[in-house]
């Protein structure tokens, strides 16, 4: 029964995604942006799709990750320094800039942290509790890392064509910030989720006995 489910709410997930990428690819701020930004959604959907059945995936990481894709979906339709969405959080916090991209990266921390702690307890021999905790914090942080350099990267090679795509909006410690709200993101997620998905991993591991 709760395997049925599970498969219902990938479903359910799937077409949600699904629309807004073709949605947002209709007319977006900067195709080549679009592109940039939409890269991880394009290659994580078909991977997903493809070991659902054989590996089906909890529903916390299932929300995660459909939520995370979404972000990036609505990033690369407007552009991350461009997002309505942020500039009414600038507005009513008062922020010198667009926060949205603060937003991507906070669950750039987010989602890979459960998503990793889900991949390592049901196919390495670690277990819950302080290894498995300060390893996930750092391959988090790493991802964000690769990510930053990429960034830098496209700065080198596409030069102004970079700056939709970096979205930095002046601030010359965006590495910096990205970075730490990744790592930050991780560490919330491990230390408010970890009882829920364990309670999670438990039934999906009695389904595929």
């Amino acid at each position: 029964m709760h395997e049925r489910h599970l498969n219902r709410l990938q479903l359910f997930l799937l077409a949600i995604v699904l629309a807004a990428l073709v949605a947002s690819a209709i007319a977006p701020f900067d195709r080549a942006t679009w592109w940039a930004e939409v890269m991880p959604v394009l290659i994580a959907v078909p991977i997903l799709v493809a070991t659902a059945r054989r590996f089906p995936l909890t529903p916390l990481t299932c929300y995660l990750i459909a939520f995370f894709a979404l972000i990036l979906i609505l990033g690369g339709t407007y552009t991350y320094a461009q997002v309505p969405l942020g500039f009414w959080l600038q507005d009513i916090f008062g922020f010198t800039r667009n926060p949205y991209d603060r937003i991507g990266h906070f669950f750039q921390g987010v989602t890979p942290a459960i998503l990793g702690r889900e991949l390592l307890l049901r196919t390495s021999p670690l277990r819950q509790g302080k290894w498995l905790f300060f390893l996930l914090l750092l391959s988090c942080l790493g991802i964000s890392a690769s990510y930053e350099l990429i960034e830098w990267a496209s700065a080198v090679f596409w030069a102004d064509g970079s700056v939709a795509f970096l979205g930095t909006q002046g601030d010359i410690w965006d590495a910096q910030w990205d970075m730490f709200l990744a790592l930050l993101g991780a560490a919330s997620a491990l230390l408010l989720f970890s009882r829920l998905h364990d309670r999670q991993l438990s039934e999906v591991k009695k389904n595929i006995k």
